[in-house]
C-alpha cells in the first residue's frame, strides 16, 4: 500500500509538474488591439539621408521599407504607422541603392495612439501640410507674375509656361525622380501664398530665385498628394 501511495504521489507530481512546464513555456499572447490601417513595426535597419530617414521594419515576419522625415531612430525600437505612397524600383542617388519597394509616409509614432492611426499624407501635401508664411518682398521677375496673381486666375495660366521669382521655403530632393521646392513671394490671394514647384535642379532654402515652368492645376495624385497648383518641370532662370 505504502508502495502504491507513493507511486501515485509521484504521478500526480510528475502531471502537474508537465503542466506548469508547459504554461511556462508559452509566449504570452498579445492583447493589443491596433486601429484599422496601423501596423507595428520593429525596426531592423536605419539608414540616414541630408532630408530623410529609411527604416526597414518588420511585422509579423514581413520586411517593409519606409521613407520619412529625417527622425532619430535606432535599430530594435518598436513604431506604429500607417502606410503611405507606395514607391517601386525606388532609386535613392544619395544613398546609391534603389528600393524595390518603400512607403514614404509623414511620421511614426512610438506608441499606438491617435497620431498614428490618422492617415498620414505625403510629405508634400499642400492639402494636409500646414505652411508658414515667410516674412519677404519680392519683386516680380521681368515677363514673370505673382504668386497672388497665379492663385487669382489659375485657370487662365493652367498648361502655361509662366515665370515666377520667389525665396525657397522648403525643398525635398529625390521624390517621384524629381525635386520639390516651395516658393514665396511675399504676395497672397485668399490665404493662398506659397507655390509648388517640381525641378531637376537642387536649391537650397532661403536662396531667391526665378523659375520658369510649366502651370497644372487640381493634380491629386492620391494619399493626400494633390495641389491646387503646381509649377512643373522647372527650370532656372539667370536674370542679368
Amino acid at each position: 500500500m505504502k508502495t502504491q501511495y507513493i507511486k501515485s504521489f509521484l504521478l500526480i507530481f510528475l502531471i502537474g509538474f508537465i503542466a506548469v512546464s508547459c504554461q511556462l513555456g508559452q509566449k504570452p499572447q498579445s492583447t493589443e488591439q491596433l486601429q484599422p490601417g496601423v501596423h507595428k513595426g520593429l525596426v531592423k535597419e536605419v539608414l540616414q539621408t541630408t532630408n530623410y530617414t529609411y527604416l526597414l521594419v518588420t511585422e509579423n515576419k514581413i520586411e517593409t521599407w519606409l521613407a520619412l522625415p529625417k527622425m532619430e531612430a535606432n535599430k530594435g525600437e518598436t513604431y506604429y504607422y500607417t502606410e503611405g505612397m507606395e514607391m517601386t524600383n525606388f532609386e535613392s542617388k544619395e544613398l546609391g541603392r534603389t528600393f524595390e519597394k518603400v512607403y514614404f509616409i509623414q511620421s511614426v509614432s512610438a506608441t499606438p495612439g491617435n497620431n498614428a492611426a490618422d492617415p498620414l499624407a505625403y510629405p508634400h501635401s499642400s492639402r494636409t501640410t500646414k505652411v508658414e508664411k515667410q516674412e519677404v518682398s519680392i519683386q516680380p521677375a521681368a515677363g514673370g507674375v505673382t504668386i497672388a496673381e497665379l492663385f487669382a486666375n489659375k485657370e487662365s495660366y493652367a498648361g502655361k509656361k509662366v515665370r515666377i521669382k520667389g525665396e525657397v521655403t522648403k525643398f525635398n530632393a529625390a521624390i517621384m525622380k524629381k525635386n520639390w521646392v516651395h516658393l514665396q513671394d511675399g504676395t497672397e490671394h485668399e490665404g493662398k501664398f506659397d507655390l509648388t514647384a517640381t525641378t531637376d535642379i537642387e536649391l537650397p532654402v532661403g536662396e531667391v530665385v526665378t523659375l520658369e515652368g510649366v502651370i497644372a492645376i487640381n493634380q491629386d495624385f492620391g494619399y493626400g498628394y494633390a495641389y491646387e497648383i503646381l509649377l512643373e518641370n522647372a527650370v532656372l532662370i539667370r536674370e542679368m
